[in-house]
C-alpha cells in the first residue's frame, strides 16, 4: 500500500573485478586479518582500514552529537513506511556527514532490529518495531531503504539486520535456548527478516546471543538454508560482540576456540566482533583452525569476499567518493524528528478532555514531565524538548504549573547528615565526544565526594523506578553516582552507561536502611575520605521533607486540567541485559496519577516509555490516556502539539497491551501458537489491542470490494474524514481463516496504510495481497501451503475495531494426511506438544525433541499408515530413557554415550488408515525421527 523506488536485489556488485583482484592479491595473513571487526589497512594494495558496526537504530549513536529520532518502537507506532524511509535517509546522510570529519564513524550500520516484540517484558522492547511480522517487515524495509540510499549502484550505508533469530530475552541471553517449532519459525520469526532481505536494501545480518533449538545462532544452519536463499546478493554476517568467545566460555558448545571459530565461519559468520579492537585473539584462532584442518582457505576467502563486496557497494574502491558527504542537523532533519515524534503518539482513551483549550490552566506533573530521555543506542542530543518545554512554548509559561512529584528526602546516620558539597559545574554531556565503546566511558572524579555534616544537610530528590530501584538527585540537578575510585559524588547529568552507576536500593537494617549501590553490588559507607561504597555499609535513616504525591495534589487542585507524565528511564529496569519483572507502573508514579485524579477529575495520563504498561485502574478512572515511546529530541514539542490539538494523534499500538502480568506467558516460551501469544492467538481481553489508537476526528469506512485471482487478491474500500479538521487515519487489513484443519491466527495483519485527509475528503484505498500470504507452514509436508476454503477479510482502525468485512473462497493445496509410511516423522514436526523442547540433533544441522522435566508428549495429527497398515516402527534417539509410540509398549533407549550419539531401535507397532499418533518421551531422551515398517501385502 506504499509506493517504493525500485531496487535490484540481485544486481551485480559495482566492482566485481576489483573485488576479485583484491582477493587474489591479498596474502593469507592479510585475508585472515579481514575477518575481525577492526580490519587493518593494506597499504601496498591501497586498501584502507575498515570496521564493521556503526550503531544507528534511531539516529547515529555513540559518536557524539547527532539528530535523535524516536525509539524504534515509536517509529513502529507511526505505522508509516514513507516517514520511516525518510528517517532512514536522514540517518544515513548524517552517517556520511559525520564520517567526513571523523573516520571512526563506520558505514556498515548495525540497524534495524527486527526481533519481534513477542513478549512485552523483554528488556530490549524499545529496539523492535512490532509484535507482528508483517508490520515489522514493512517498517524495517522502509528504514533499510533509507539507510541504503537511492543511488542505483552505490550504497550510502550498508545496513545489517539484528538479531538473528528468535531473540526476546535478556535473562540468560547467551545460554538460553529458544524452542521454535517449524510453524513458528516460518510463520513468525523468519518473516520479519525475509522481506527486507528480498527487497534488496540489506547488506547482512547479525546473529543473536541466544541459542535456537539448542544450537547457538552463531552456528545456525538457517544462515545457509534460509537467509542466503532469499537473495543472489552477497550478505555480510557480523557476529554480536563477544559471541564467538561465548561458544566456548559460557555456552560450552565447543571444547576449543579454534573449533568454535571454525564452526561459525563455516556456518556463515564473516566478521568476528570479539575482544574489542584487539584482533589477535580471533586471527590466532583462525590460523589455529586452519592448521588443524577445521577450515580451508576457501572458507576464509568466502567470508573476505563478502566483506569486500559490501565495501565495493559503499564506493570505497572508486577513485573518488561517488556519493556526497551528506547533510547534518539540517532544518529538514529537525522538522523530520518532530514529525516522527508527533506521528508516534498514540491516544489510548479520550472522553473529551482532549484537546486542551487554548486558555486552559495546566498542571504538568510527573517524573518525566521535564525530561527528554535517551537510551543506550541514542546519539548525544543537539536539541532537547521536554514536555514542560513544549507546553511552555505552546501555551505560555504563565498557564503551566510544573511539579515533578519526586519525594524530597534527607538522609541521616549516627555521624550526621548526608551532605553534597559544592563542586564545579558539569563540563559537558557524557559521551558527547563519541566513543567506539561507550561502555568504557568513566564517571567523573574531579568533583568532591559526599560527606557527613552535623550542621547542615542536603535535600535530595528521590525517584523510585520500580522494583525498589532508586535514583537520588542533588539540588543542582546532578545524580548521585559512583566512579571507578568507589567514591559517591553528585556527578552525573543522567543515569546511564553499560553498568548504570546512579541507582540504589534500600535494605532494612536496625532502625534504618542500608543503601546498596546496584552498579557495584556494594553498600554506601561513611569513611574518613568521604562517602564511598564498601562491603559493609552505614545505616541511614530517611526523613521525608515532602512527599511527591502531596505536591501533586496542591498543583492539581488549582488547575483546569492535569497532565501526568509517567514512564521509564531507558537505562533502568528494562534495557539490554535486563528484562522487566512486571507490566505494572512503578508504585511512586502510580501514586502520582491517583493523587492528581483525587484532586482534579480532569487528569490525563501521558505514558512515555519503551514498552507497554498494565494500567487498568487508570483506564477505568481517568478521562484520557496517551502513550508514546521516548520521542527523541523533539519529544516534548510533539506531545504538546498533540495535547493542544495542533496535530490530531494517529499513532497505533505496535503490540498488545495486556491488562495484567497473569495474561503473559513465560518469558522463555517462544511457541506463540501453543501458548496463544500476541494478538495473533491471544484469546483474552487486552487492555488495548494491537493496532489501537484514537484520533480527535472521525472516519467512515465504506464500499468494500474484493477480486480474487489465482496468485493475488485485490481489495478496495473508501475512507472519508467525517470530522471538522484535517487528520490522519490508519486503516488496517486483516485476515481470519475460517474452519481450518490446523490452528490459525484469530486475525492476521495483511496490509495497512497511514493517510492524511482534509475534512470531508474521501480516498479509495487498494490493497493487493499475494494469495500465499493467506497460507501457513504445513508441517505434515514440510512446505508453505494455502488451505482451500473460506477466509474472512476484515478492515478497520485496529485489530478489534473492525468496520468492514467480507468472506472469500480461495483455492489451494487440498489438505492431505501425513505420508508417514513413505516419509517417516521428524520428531520436531509435531502438531501439539506437552512439556517438551526442541534441541539440536547434531551440532551442525537438524532438530530433536526432549522432555522438559521427567516426561513429555508429542501429537501428530492425520498420519496415513496406509490401507495395509504398518507392523513396526524404528525410533532414532539419543540419551537414556523410554519412547512410547501410540498404545505400544515403552521402548527402552539405553545410555547411548552422549546427546549426539543416536541409535536406531525397532519395535512392534501396528496401525492402519489415517489416525492421530501420540508419542511419549520419558527421561533424558532426544527423539529425532520415527520410521514406520510397512506390512507386506504378499505376506
Amino acid at each position: 500500500m506504499t509506493e517504493e523506488f525500485p531496487l535490484d536485489p540481485g544486481g551485480t556488485s559495482p566492482a566485481d573485478k576489483r573485488v576479485d583482484d583484491l582477493l587474489a592479491a591479498l596474502s593469507l595473513d592479510e585475508r585472515i586479518a579481514l575477518l575481525h571487526q577492526f580490519t587493518p589497512g593494506v597499504e601496498r594494495l591501497g586498501l584502507a582500514a575498515f570496521r564493521t558496526g556503526q550503531e544507528a537504530l534511531h539516529g547515529v549513536a555513540w559518536m557524539g552529537p547527532a539528530t535523535v529520532f524516536p525509539q524504534s518502537v515509536g517509529l513502529g507506532a507511526t505505522w508509516n513506511e514513507d516517514l520511516v524511509r525518510r528517517v532512514g535517509d536522514a540517518v544515513s546522510s548524517e552517517v556520511r556527514a559525520m564520517r567526513a570529519r571523523d573516520e571512526r564513524v563506520g558505514l556498515n550500520v548495525w540497524a534495524p532490529t527486527v526481533n519481534l516484540l513477542r513478549h512485552p517484558l523483554w528488556g530490549r522492547n524499545e529496539e523492535g518495531y512490532s509484535e507482528d511480522p508483517c508490520l515489522t517487515a514493512a517498517i524495517a524495509t522502509a528504514y533499510t531503504r533509507g539507510l541504503r540510499g537511492t543511488h542505483p549502484t552505490y550504497w550510502r550505508t550498508a545496513p545489517v539486520l539484528k538479531h538473528w533469530l528468535a531473540h526476546n530475552n535478556e535473562t540468560a541471553r547467551d545460554t538460553a535456548s529458544s524452542s521454535v517449532r517449524p510453524r513458528v519459525l516460518h510463520e513468525y520469526d523468519l518473516k520479519a527478516f525475509r522481506r527486507p532481505v528480498e527487497e534488496g536494501a540489506v547488506a547482512g545480518v547479525m546473529p543473536a546471543y541466544n541459542l535456537v533449538n539448542g544450537r547457538p545462532n552463531h552456528v545456525s544452519p538457517y544462515l545457509r538454508e534460509q537467509l542466503r536463499t532469499w537473495t543472489d546478493q552477497e550478505l555480510l554476517v557480523c557476529s554480536d560482540a563477544g559471541a564467538p568467545s561465548n561458544l566456548v566460555d559460557s555456552e560450552h558448545y565447543y571444547a576449543t576456540h579454534e573449533e568454535a571459530t571454525a564452526a561459525a565461519l563455516v556456518a556463515g559468520v564473516d566478521s568476528f566482533t570479539d575482544h574489542g579492537t584487539d584482533s589477535s585473539q580471533i586471527t590466532g584462532r583462525v590460523r589455529g583452525a586452519l592448521e588443524r584442518g577445521l577450515i580451508t582457505e576457501s572458507d576464509i576467502d568466502t567470508a573476505v569476499r563478502r566483506q569486500l563486496d559490501v565495501r565495493a557497494r559503499l564506493g570505497e574502491f572508486e577513485d573518488t567518493d561517488p556519493l556526497p558527504p551528506g547533510d547534518f542537523d539540517t532544518e529538514t532533519h529537525r522538522a523530520l524528528a518532530q514529525e516522527a515524534a508527533e506521528q508516534a503518539v498514540v491516544l489510548l482513551k479520550n472522553d473529551g478532555v482532549l484537546p486542551l483549550a487554548d486558555d486552559a490552566r495546566i498542571a504538568l506533573v510527573g517524573l518525566l514531565a521535564d525530561e527528554c530521555k535517551t537510551d543506550w543506542y541514542s546519539g548525544t542530543l543537539i536539541h532537547r524538548s521536554t514536555p514542560l518545554d513544549g507546553l511552555h512554548e505552546r501555551f505560555g509559561p504563565d498557564r503551566v504549573t510544573f511539579t515533578e512529584g519526586v519525594d524530597r528526602v534527607r538522609l541521616h546516620c549516627d555521624e550526621g547528615w548526608l551532605y553534597v558539597p559544592e563542586g564545579a559545574a558539569a563540563t559537558g554531556t557524557r559521551g558527547a565526544e563519541g566513543a567506539l565503546d561507550p561502555a568504557l566511558l568513566a564517571g567523573r572524579t574531579d568533583l568532591p565526594p559526599l560527606t557527613i555534616r552535623t550542621d547542615v544537610s542536603t535535600e535530595l530528590a528521590l525517584a523510585d523506578w520500580g522494583d525498589g530501584v532508586l535514583t537520588l538527585r542533588a539540588p543542582d540537578g546532578r545524580y548521585l553516582s559512583v566512579a571507578d575510585d568507589g567514591l559517591v559524588r553528585a556527578a552525573a547529568d543522567q543515569p546511564g552507561g553499560w553498568v548504570v552507576q546512579e541507582t540504589f536500593t534500600l535494605e532494612a537494617a536496625h532502625d534504618g536502611h542500608l543503601l546498596k549501590h546496584t552498579g557495584s553490588g556494594r553498600y554506601v559507607e561513611v569513611a574518613a575520605d568521604g562517602v564511598k561504597v564498601a562491603d559493609r555499609g552505614t545505616v541511614f535513616r530517611m526523613e521525608y521533607v515532602e512527599r511527591g504525591a502531596d505536591a501533586v495534589t496542591r498543583a492539581a487542585a488549582d488547575a483546569d486540567v492535569v497532565i501526568v507524565v509517567a514512564g521509564n528511564d531507558p537505562h533502568i529496569n528494562g534495557r539490554e541485559t535486563e528484562d522487566r519483572t512486571t507490566l505494572a507502573l512503578p508504585a511512586q508514579q502510580d501514586a502520582l496519577w491517583r493523587a492528581a485524579r483525587a484532586a482534579n477529575p480532569d487528569t490525563v495520563l501521558a505514558l512515555v516509555s519503551a514498552y507497554p504498561y498494565a494500567v487498568p485502574d487508570a483506564d477505568r478512572e481517568l478521562p484520557a490516556l496517551l502513550w508514546t515511546a521516548h520521542g527523541g529530541q523533539a519529544a516534548g514539542r510533539a506531545l504538546a502539539r498533540v495535547l493542544a490539538g495542533d496535530v490530531s494523534p494517529a499513532g497505533r499500538l505496535p503490540q498488545t497491551w495486556y491488562a495484567a502480568d497473569t495474561d503473559l506467558p513465560d518469558l522463555l516460551d517462544y511457541d506463540i501458537i501453543g501458548s496463544r501469544q500476541t494478538y495473533l492467538y491471544y484469546e483474552g481481553t487486552p487492555l488495548y489491542p494491537f493496532g489501537h489508537g484514537l484520533t480527535y476526528g472521525s472516519f467512515a469506512y465504506e464500499d468494500l470490494s474484493v477480486e480474487v485471482g489465482s496468485d493475488s487478491l485485490e481489495l478496495t474500500f473508501a475512507v472519508t474524514n467525517t470530522g471538522a479538521h484535517q487528520a490522519d487515519e490508519v486503516p488496517q487489513l486483516y485476515v481470519r481463516p475460517l474452519r481450518m484443519p490446523v490452528p490459525r491466527p484469530r486475525r492476521q495483519l495483511l496490509a495497512h496504510r497511514r493517510l492524511t485527509l482534509a475534512p470531508g475528503a474521501r480516498e479509495r484505498i487498494t490493497c493487493t495481497v499475494p494469495v500465499a500470504d493467506l497460507g501457513h507452514f504445513d508441517v505434515a509436508h514440510d512446505r508453505w501451503s494455502v488451505t482451500p476454503g473460506t477466509y474472512e477479510l476484515l478492515v478497520g482502525a485496529s485489530s478489534e475495531d473492525i468496520r468492514l468485512s467480507t468472506e472469500i473462497t480461495v483455492d489451494g493445496d487440498a489438505p492431505a494426511p501425513r505420508p508417514v509410511v513413505t516419509h517417516g516423522l521428524d520428531a520436531a514436526a509435531y502438531d501439539e506438544q506437552r512439556d517438551t523442547e526442541i534441541v539440536d540433533r547434531t551440532k551442525t544441522h537438524g532438530d530433536a525433541v526432549t522432555p522438559v522435566g521427567a516426561s513429555g508428549e508429542l501429537l501428530y495429527r492425520s498420519c496415513d499408515f496406509g490401507t495395509g497398515g504398518v507392523i513396526g516402527v524404528q525410533v532414532e534417539a539419543a540419551g537414556e530413557g523410554t519412547v512410547t509410540v501410540g498404545d505400544g509398549p515403552a521402548l527402552t533407549v539405553p545410555a547411548t554415550g552422549g546427546p549426539y550419539s543416536y541409535v536406531a531401535l525397532d519395535a512392534d507397532f501396528t496401525a492402519t488408515g489415517v489416525r492421530d499418533l501420540r508419542v511419549t518421551i520419558d527421561g533424558a531422551v532426544r527423539l529425532a525421527r520415527l520410521t514406520f515398517i510397512l506390512r507386506r501385502l504378499d505376506a
